[in-house]
């Protein structure tokens, strides 16, 4: 079992072209793992993660970009059985692991793109130079890091649609009808269910940073236009972004007049009245018909709570036909002590 675990490590790191020194490495934890006394009783098919899960820790020690995702389609495993195997290792043998830069995920990430060299099945407007791709994607994902869309959430349906806004930005000529779908088919990866969510939140950031935009007023903004215009966008992001949110946030910093104070006459601000009655920023904004502040998305659209509603007198009434709980039953139970009693008693009858 040792020696065919050592040579599935050493063909995964020929696999992924790791280094010497990293295979040594990932070599190393799996015989200290083997002899772990916590890795003794584990199945068959968790020793066969051990190595994968070495790989993985030393890649990540070594900052050789490798998601979690990837080591498990070459073992073909399941995320969550891996993931656990992961911990236990971490765990037991006291690793220190560091966690992986968001840039080196986007650039792991595209690299299992196949939308770099020419293919039979991909057409030819939709091949892209990979360095210009990786450069534009990472842009966006620092303007989604800057707008508190990455906070919190999984990194790879945001890195999928910074990437195909990416793509499209740069031909929108041939690209902007491609839907999403098409993109991810095209270039060989699974599409996450909140790619769309996480490309929709995107396009609400740039269409507020369009409108900032001083020769872009002219034109008539929409989800498929502003792709065009994402160049000049992300060059002059860190003014649009203060204009199209900070200005916002100062006008709700600014002290509210009181009744009395002031000119005579004048009337109250309608933000006190809002603030004293408890009503969100966001909720007030749209109600004026202005976009709000740079919020979170957790802060911008919470959950909405279900409601439970009040018991109506008919249901709280007593009609005798109510579940007994057992509780309630094993008050009438008599102790063996109380049987006994009861038959003494019953005896001097």
């Amino acid at each position: 079992c040792l020696l065919t675990g050592i040579r599935r490590v050493q063909d995964l790191c020929k696999v992924l072209q790791l280094p010497k020194v990293c295979e040594e490495t990932a070599v190393s934890y799996f015989q200290r793992a083997l002899q772990h006394p916590s890795f003794h009783l584990v199945s068959l098919e968790k020793k066969e993660l051990l190595g994968g899960c070495c790989v993985f820790v030393t890649c990540r020690q070594h900052n050789w970009p490798l998601t979690m995702g990837t080591i498990c389609s070459l073992l073909y495993a399941k995320q969550e059985l891996f993931a656990g195997v992961y911990l236990s290792l971490q765990k037991e043998l006291e690793l220190s692991v560091p966690a992986l830069s968001l840039a080196d995920l986007v650039t792991t990430h595209l690299n299992s793109f196949r939308l770099f060299q020419h293919r039979d099945d991909i057409p030819a407007q939709y091949v892209e130079e990979k360095e210009k791709m990786l450069s534009r994607t990472m842009q966006v994902v620092e303007l989604a890091g800057e707008t508190w869309l990455v906070t919190g959430r999984h990194p790879v349906p945001i890195v999928t649609a910074a990437a195909f806004l990416a793509w499209q930005s740069l031909r929108p000529a041939h690209r902007l009808s491609c839907p999403l779908a098409r993109f991810c088919k095209a270039a060989g990866i699974d599409l996450p269910p909140p790619a769309h969510l996480r490309l929709k939140e995107l396009l609400g950031i740039l269409l507020r940073m369009a409108s900032q935009l001083a020769w872009l007023r002219v034109f008539k903004m929409d989800k498929k236009t502003v792709v065009k215009h994402m160049g000049d966008l992300l060059q002059h992001r860190v003014f649009l972004l203060r204009n199209a949110f900070c200005l916002e946030e100062e006008e709700e910093q600014r002290p509210v007049t009181a009744p009395g104070e002031g000119s005579p006459g004048s009337p109250p601000a309608g933000g006190g009245v809002a603030q004293e009655e408890g009503h969100p920023k966001g909720r007030k904004h749209q109600q004026e018909g202005r976009p709000g502040p740079l919020l979170p998305p957790c802060l911008a659209k919470p959950r909405k709570r279900l409601r439970t509603a009040a018991p109506s007198a008919s249901d709280s009434a007593i009609t005798g036909d109510e579940p007994i709980s057992d509780s309630d039953i094993e008050q009438y139970l008599r102790s063996p002590e109380e049987i006994r009693a009861f038959k003494k008693a019953k005896a001097w009858r």
